[in-house]
């Protein structure tokens, strides 16, 4: 038809394809409850590191090169593969995508959390809390589990969404797959335990500089998706830079300035205590009704990371063509 652009890339068309397909299925599927692909990885990584494992950070990074290196190899085999075939390349994104990313299992175990602590019940939230947090469930009363989910459902809106989607963009499949085993990698061994101290330096630093553009994405489309964007813009400007992690930082505090609620403060994980800076120090503290604010908004912030990556591509697509 006359004035019609240029269509996009056929690389283009299958990522938008098979991305979207991946997310429906999340939607409708979530995880299975056995056989999940990122549980054979996990399991595959914790084999290697009993073969590998020293207190010496060049045997972290052998271990981190061939966890991730073997997994971003194993997705680009895949690609090449399903190259011939449109439907084949289609349904592999698809696959992918419903794999790595958790949007649908986050808000599940989110709201799980809020029933048992709008019923008063307080033994079954923290029976369930360490399917969602890491900290130690025990030392934790109502608003304090209310506000680590709140901020659970941020940080993983970033890590088990907007990063996989994103490289999924830039890589194709390699980059979904390469992304969750990063992440994951970086959950196993990435933490400042005496074990994992050096072994896992690799593994967090990689996460980190993996992580560094989704989570500037979910900071963005949190504050354009939420409730408050200028409150949103002020959290992240002002209380961003003192959190321990330079991704989960601005997440969690453009997600409470968005949502109106403080977040960050003491927290404690397995008998360690930290005390972190308080996010949005003007708003007010979390109750239960926020987890699922908190968890719309995650919804919110993962169609418009698909809008944007899709629309990234084709601004690229058209800038390519400029340029030949």
């Amino acid at each position: 038809m006359p004035g019609r652009g240029p269509r996009p890339s056929r690389a283009t068309r299958v990522f938008a394809c098979g991305a979207t397909v991946g997310l429906v299925a999340d939607l409708l599927v979530g995880d299975p409850r056995r056989g999940h692909p990122v549980a054979a990885f996990g399991r595959a990584a914790a084999a290697v590191e009993r073969r590998l494992w020293r207190d010496d950070r060049g045997r972290g990074v052998l271990h981190t090169a061939l966890c991730a290196g073997g997994t971003v190899a194993l997705g680009a085999l895949a690609a090449r593969t399903a190259r011939r075939s449109r439907p084949a390349s289609v349904a592999l994104t698809a696959a992918s995508v419903w794999a790595v990313v958790g949007g649908t299992t986050l808000g599940r175990e989110a709201r799980a959390i809020a029933g048992a602590l709008e019923a008063g019940d307080l033994e079954v939230a923290r029976e369930r809390m360490p399917h969602l947090v890491g900290r130690d469930p025990q030392a934790l009363d109502g608003p304090a589990m209310a506000r680590a989910v709140v901020e659970s459902v941020a940080e993983n809106t970033s890590d088990a969404v907007v990063g996989a989607l994103f490289w999924g963009a830039v890589a194709g499949v390699p980059g979904l797959l390469g992304f969750r085993a990063v992440n994951t990698l970086d959950a196993m061994v990435g933490h400042k335990s005496p074990r994992h101290r050096r072994y896992g330096w690799a593994s967090a630093r990689l996460d980190d500089l993996a992580g560094w553009p989704g989570a500037r994405l979910t900071a963005v489309l949190a504050t354009v998706a939420g409730g408050d964007p200028r409150g949103a813009v002020r959290a992240w400007r002002a209380d961003a830079g003192g959190h321990p992690s330079p991704n989960a930082g601005p997440v969690e505090a453009a997600f409470a300035g968005a949502l109106g609620v403080r977040l960050g403060g003491t927290l404690s994980y397995g008998g360690r205590v930290e005390h972190r800076p308080v996010l949005n120090d003007g708003g007010r503290p979390v109750e239960v009704t926020d987890i699922e604010r908190a968890v719309r908004l995650s919804r919110r912030v993962t169609w418009l990371t698909l809008a944007a990556c899709v629309g990234g591509r084709i601004l690229t697509d058209t800038v390519k063509r400029r340029t030949k």
